[in-house]
């Protein structure tokens, strides 16, 4: 009895801790979406100042570098957030503060990253605080932060099952937990999900990615899958390169800060001013491109994405830091619509193909590769997303190109 009692009262608190985490990244991201009408929409449009995207830009990346100067170099990418779960089953808690600061500023500034990274190391250093309360159940502890983990990254895409695969599947195999830890990571991310969608409904809120609604495919244009799916993996390998060489160029000046933050401001302005598009996470712009590609013109959507790509890895590499996916799924759809503009075939169908390509071969997790994907693309893609993803997978990034 009082095995099942531990067992209760733990799934209770699960329970609780994703609500706690729903509503987290619920204040966070609708506190980004406020900053970002404020700072983007409504002064702009009362100032009417020449070149403010430019001076914006390049003054926030300086006050950005000043932050952090302060308080340390935060947020942790996505990969290291989980890097350090694993191998210690905890997250430092005692830098939240900064963490937070460091994961909203950029993105208020309009970096090209997304709030997956910062959230996550908010959530898991939250829930190795509350495992260090929680002694009682000091045999479920280890799994706590793993599961917060899961909880914020299912919630932040609104993928329960992209939050349940994405820190589990590893390259070339996939590490389940126990049966009766399955029930307690479900229930976390259930629960997260449900309060984050319960209280988007009570305040009409809308916040995620769009869905690009159906594809509609001919027989034939199956036949285009192969070479859809190598302009995905040569995508994955310009990315790869243009953070390498983004590394090689800041190391230098990596432990400069402040000169670093304001650098990545300047790029981001002088970008932003000359192709708006290359701003911002692009969860939003999506839509734009959807409804007004052929008004954007291939040369457009072309350049904007291969320039997005590299200013995604200067934001990350100069301080700017965020998660990457939501940039990468961006570009992948701006190249899928412009081959559509040169082919005829369903775009859906060109960017279903091209992005869940990008997407698996950056991830190196095809699974949960397709599993976000399902989020953009209509479920009668699974398929040949499928194809995309595993084929991706077979491609390995070259050991100059890794990090």
């Amino acid at each position: 009895m009082a095995k099942i009692k531990n067992t209760f009262l733990f799934i209770l608190y699960t329970a609780i801790l994703g609500a706690i985490v729903g509503a987290i990244i619920w204040i966070f991201l609708r506190l980004m979406n406020l900053g970002i009408n404020l700072i983007w929409e409504k002064v702009p449009s009362a100032l009417n100042f020449p070149f403010y995207t430019l001076l914006l830009c390049a003054i926030g990346g300086l006050l950005i570098g000043l932050w952090k100067r302060k308080f340390g170099n935060y947020p942790d990418e996505l990969n290291e957030v989980l890097g350090k779960v694993k191998k210690t089953g905890r997250y430092p808690y005692n830098n939240v503060f900064s963490i937070s600061g460091s994961a909203l500023f950029p993105l208020l500034l309009g970096a090209s990253v997304g709030p997956e990274a910062g959230l996550t190391g908010i959530i898991a250093g939250l829930c190795t605080w509350v495992g260090d309360k929680l002694k009682h159940f000091s045999n479920e502890l280890k799994e706590l932060t793993k599961i917060g983990i899961s909880a914020t990254l299912g919630t932040i895409f609104h993928s329960p099952m992209f939050g349940f695969m994405e820190p589990l599947e590893e390259d070339k195999k996939t590490v389940l937990p126990k049966k009766s830890k399955i029930v307690l990571y479900f229930t976390a991310i259930l629960s997260s999900f449900g309060i984050f969608w319960l209280l988007n409904k009570i305040f009409g809120v809308h916040t995620g990615i769009e869905g690009l609604g159906p594809a509609n495919i001919e027989l034939h244009d199956y036949l285009y899958a192969v070479p859809l799916c190598a302009v995905g993996i040569l995508l994955g390998y310009f990315f790869m390169l243009s953070r390498k060489l983004t590394q090689i160029i800041f190391k230098p000046i990596k432990d400069k800060i402040v000169l670093t933050c304001a650098i990545g401001g300047l790029l981001l302005g002088i970008s932003g001013t000359v192709l708006p598009l290359t701003m911002f996470s692009g969860e939003h712009q999506i839509s734009q491109v959807a409804e007004s590609a052929p008004s954007f013109g291939i040369a457009v959507l072309l350049i904007t994405a291969a320039v997005k790509l590299i200013l995604t890895n200067i934001c990350i590499t100069s301080g700017l830091k965020g998660g990457h996916f939501f940039p990468v799924i961006f570009c992948g759809i701006c190249v899928g619509f412009s081959i559509s503009l040169i082919t005829g075939i369903d775009a859906v169908f060109c960017s279903g193909i091209v992005t869940t390509a990008l997407i698996a071969h950056t991830l190196k997790k095809p699974l949960a590769a397709v599993l976000l994907m399902m989020i953009v693309f209509p479920v009668h893609l699974i398929p040949i997303m499928l194809f995309s993803a595993f084929a991706a997978n077979i491609f390995k990034t070259p050991k100059f190109l890794a990090e």
